[in-house]
């Protein structure tokens, strides 16, 4: 049987290795080539388009490149037909992915979305093209279920892949600390990074008895170190999990690090600045209260976030000793118990790969 994934962000290489690992496992026959990162190659996907070459943020930066994806769509599209796939599937990245379930349906090829577009929160005239073009949707949130039940779809829900890669070992920290560790996740994209993390590192100084330590991932690592420059801070590549797993608070970069904090019991605060374009443009389109996911499952203010004017050095230091006090701690512990209860439902890279291989 033939696979063709496409993934274009870190976490839906994550997600995409695990899964790959699980066809693989299961049928051991099984091709897979498409687009994806080190770990979906590591997985043993054959990966044709790197996804450093395709994590593109915000409106202001999508204009900037529409040549760039066009040009990746149409390699897509090309590397498809000359694979011959038995089934496309596609891994979170909307924007592009959601063109390509077009063409592959339109080519006789069945499409599995892994991974859902949040179509719950901004561009709901999706909910229509996934409709239209997508075999079979498979979510990671449980509350997506009902919501594409009331839009005529039927999703699958086999749990939060997120889940079974927190209990994973982690290695050991690639540095000596002898303080405690604030961690700082500022993003895997240089746009966000550049706009997050110079604000983040500014309450350094208000923290003398902890050590800051900033989970870059390999390509960031170098923006990282010119930013920090000069601060007492360390940079670890590619130790997110076991920076997470021996922090006692972190500072997150709004995204799936904001859950994957959660799932590791870290206390944190939410940070998040875009060009004044894009969160313009998300004023008026996004339909959600809040940004993190941790809040958007839980339906309440769980973790505090600080977007665009509110994410002052000022704001960042307060909710910082906050969550530092026990009293501050407790009543997060609390909702992110509640959180994992929801999530967790073991193997789901597992079940999804089982389900993948019965319905092709």
């Amino acid at each position: 049987m033939k696979f063709y994934l496409v993934s274009g962000e870190k976490s839906g290489d994550l997600h995409g290795a695990n899964l790959a690992n699980e066809i693989l496992k299961q049928n051991k026959d099984s091709k897979l080539r498409g687009f994806g990162g080190d770990k979906m190659n590591l997985e043993g996907v054959e990966i044709v388009k790197h996804i450093n070459q395709l994590s593109i943020m915000g409106f202001t930066e999508v204009i900037k490149n529409l040549s760039v994806i066009k040009r990746n769509l149409n390699f897509c599209k090309n590397d498809i037909i000359s694979f011959n796939p038995d089934a496309i599937i596609l891994i979170d990245f909307p924007g592009f992915n959601l063109k390509i379930a077009k063409f592959a349906k339109e080519k006789g090829i069945k499409v599995f979305y892994y991974i859902s577009p949040k179509v719950w929160a901004w561009k709901k005239s999706r909910v229509e093209l996934m409709r239209k073009y997508v075999d079979e949707l498979i979510v990671i949130f449980p509350f997506e279920v009902d919501y594409f039940k009331k839009e005529d779809i039927k999703a699958h829900y086999f749990g939060n892949p997120l889940s079974d890669e927190i209990k994973k070992e982690t290695e050991k920290l690639s540095i000596d600390i002898s303080k405690s560790i604030i961690s700082i996740l500022p993003g895997s994209r240089k746009q966000e990074i550049k706009r997050n993390l110079p604000t983040m590192l500014n309450i350094i100084t208000k923290f003398p008895n902890y050590q800051f330590v900033i989970a870059s991932t390999e390509e960031m690592y170098n923006l990282c170190k010119q930013i920090s420059e000069g601060k007492n801070v360390e940079i670890v590549k590619d130790q997110t999990y076991t920076v997470l797993k021996i922090s006692e608070l972190s500072l997150v970069t709004s995204g799936t690090a904001t859950l994957e904090a959660a799932m590791f019991n870290v206390p944190q605060l939410v940070c998040y600045k875009t060009d004044p374009l894009t969160y313009f443009l998300a004023k008026i389109f996004i339909r959600i209260k809040w940004i993190s996911l941790v809040n958007i499952i839980m339906e309440k203010l769980v973790v505090k976030e600080f977007v665009q004017s509110e994410m002052t050095q000022k704001n960042l230091v307060s909710e910082t000793n906050n969550l530092l006090s026990e009293s501050g701690k407790t009543q997060i512990l609390q909702d992110y118990k509640m959180l994992q209860e929801k999530l967790d439902s073991g193997n789901v890279s597992e079940k999804t790969a089982k389900f993948i291989l019965e319905n092709v």
